[in-house]
């Protein structure tokens, strides 16, 4: 009889951490990115966010970097800080940077979504870093 029942697995809610903040790394201090598409470019720290991810910025101005979230492990710290107390940072969360869930399926969905690139997400985008570069 026992040999008919399969066992069943028993699921553990594991729920997970944020990463701990590199003792190097804090809010304000210069990184060097080491891996994507701006490998080699310096970036401001501008926070942590809930995923554990690192909130960064160049400024778009100085170093081509845009506001985007970079995993601790592929930057480098300097010894160099900038102030970013007066930088308002409570906007951007993890749901900020979500990607649009999008039906369409096959070749043609795939390209008439690269063709829709909304505007208004567009400009709303370009104006948070304005705001973030001049603060």
């Amino acid at each position: 009889v026992a040999a008919d029942v399969a066992p069943t697995k028993k699921k553990h809610p594991r729920q997970p951490k944020t990463a701990k903040l590199r003792s190097s790394i804090s809010p304000g201090t210069v990184l060097i990115i080491l891996a994507g598409r701006f490998r080699g470019k310096k970036a401001v720290c501008l926070k942590q966010l809930d995923s554990g991810l690192l909130l960064v910025s160049g400024p778009f101005k100085c170093s081509g970097v845009p506001i985007r979230r970079i995993n601790q492990a592929y930057v480098i710290a300097t010894s160099t800080s900038v102030d970013v107390s007066s930088v308002d940072v409570s906007k951007f969360n993890d749901e900020y940077f979500a990607r649009v869930k999008n039906a369409a399926k096959g070749e043609e969905g795939f390209f008439s979504v690269q063709e829709k690139i909304n505007p208004e997400w567009l400009a709303a985008r370009q104006a948070d870093q304005k705001t973030v570069d001049t603060a």
